[in-house]
């Protein structure tokens, strides 16, 4: 497997600009990240100033996500609501311009919370984000989150993302395959990769329960790994997990 670190979850004791370098040290040479400023469009030198700091570091932005909103206040994306399809809509081009310059081909799209979401609106925004994607060459993944942390998104499942996919109709979007958000929703994660692999965009892992680092919960990783690759999933898996202190990453070395 070919692993990239979530610069939004881990690391974070660290400024932005200086996540790259670490993950660098870490043995990594491919990071993904949420949105990382607070406004769509932060202006020419904030994005160039990280642009710099993963070049610097050498790894490669493997993930993006679009402007989710205020991800610490609990907002979970943006394409399906009225009053913020504008914010979405105004960061399209800037995320996809970054994520071209750094040769990044995965753009996550979170749906954002009901109440208030239209479906319409997401689809016809999800298909705008296709299309602004696909020049460059790029996948936009549609994720399902567990309702347990995130009680107002409605899309809580690997058969409602495929079926807001399949409604949205575009060969570059597919399924962000968030592993334990699935698992937290009692899907069976190993008949999903045996079964749905070839729909997978992207993949992301943290182990349940806890949402730390896989082996310290109960889930299979060892085989799911195994699975992936079987599968013939060949892209990075991302690590979306919580920890604190040392030893992040010794579980790769067991």
């Amino acid at each position: 497997m070919r692993f990239a670190v979530n610069l939004s979850i881990l690391f974070t004791d660290l400024p932005l600009l200086e996540r790259p370098e670490a993950a660098a040290k870490a043995g990594f040479d491919a990071v993904e990240l949420w949105w990382p400023f607070d406004t769509p469009d932060p202006g020419g030198a904030r994005l160039a100033a990280l642009r710099q700091a993963i070049e610097d570091a050498g790894v490669r932005l493997t993930g993006l996500n679009f402007d989710a909103g205020d991800m610490a206040a609990g907002e979970r994306g943006l394409l399906s609501r009225p009053g913020e399809s504008a914010r979405f809509q105004a960061n399209i081009d800037v995320a996809v311009r970054l994520a071209g310059e750094l040769g990044c081909t995965v753009l996550n799209a979170l749906y954002g919370n009901d109440p208030g979401t239209d479906r319409r609106l997401a689809v016809a925004n999800l298909r705008r984000a296709a299309d602004a994607a696909a020049p460059i060459g790029a996948t936009v993944v549609v994720e399902a989150l567990n309702s347990h942390e995130n009680p107002k998104y409605p899309i809580t499942s690997s058969q409602a993302a495929f079926e807001l996919i399949d409604e949205v109709d575009r060969p570059n979007v597919a399924f962000l395959a968030d592993l334990y958000h699935l698992h937290r929703m009692g899907e069976d994660v190993v008949a999903l990769i045996d079964g749905h692999a070839v729909r997978f965009g992207h993949v992301q892992v943290a182990d349940d329960p806890g949402r730390g680092h896989p082996g310290s919960g109960r889930m299979p990783y060892d085989e799911i790994f195994a699975r992936l690759a079987a599968a013939g999933y060949g892209g990075h898996v991302g690590l979306e997990y919580r920890h604190e202190g040392p030893g992040a990453f010794d579980w790769r070395r067991t």
